[in-house]
């Protein structure tokens, strides 16, 4: 079964348990998808369907530190139980050490060299951790890894 239509699915259990807060989430990212297929006219693929969970994740704790600054705990609240059902639909997230070796594996696969292969490690690093690591610390493990490399 692909991811899509598990969280297809999902809603539909949320819709018979009656767990409103959990059918809201899956219905934006249900929307969210939708409106990616429709504006690309394409068919999204699991790797595709994980980075729009991964940006959904991302404006959401966005939302959660901007809401705390302005004391706003009860939207601050809301966004980190929607941060929850999301996180459902990402596989593991690799620890700052596995990142590490990841990428220092990919900068000697690539021969890069310094600062100015950022670009063409970055490229290679996304499509192989997409989803599976938080892209800050990606980079910044891109930029440790090619400061040494110099």
């Amino acid at each position: 079964m692909s991811l899509k239509e598990q969280i297809t699915e999902d809603m539909k259990t949320a819709m018979r348990a009656k767990d409103a807060e959990r059918l809201g989430t899956i219905r934006l990212l249900l929307a969210a998808l939708k409106q990616k297929e429709v504006d690309e006219r394409i068919e999204l693929d699991d790797v595709m369907v994980i980075a729009i969970v991964d940006k959904l994740v991302k404006q959401r704790k966005d939302s959660v530190t901007a809401f705390t600054e302005g004391g706003r705990q009860d939207l601050a609240d809301k966004e980190s139980s929607e941060i929850k059902v999301l996180e459902v639909y990402l596989p593991k997230r690799m620890t700052a050490e596995e990142v590490a070796v990841e990428v220092k594996a990919i900068v000697a696969e690539l021969g890069a060299s310094g600062p100015g292969d950022m670009g063409k490690v970055m490229g290679t690093v996304k499509t192989r951790l997409a989803g599976k690591a938080d892209m800050g610390q990606v980079s910044a493990a891109v930029k440790a890894a090619l400061s040494g490399a110099a």
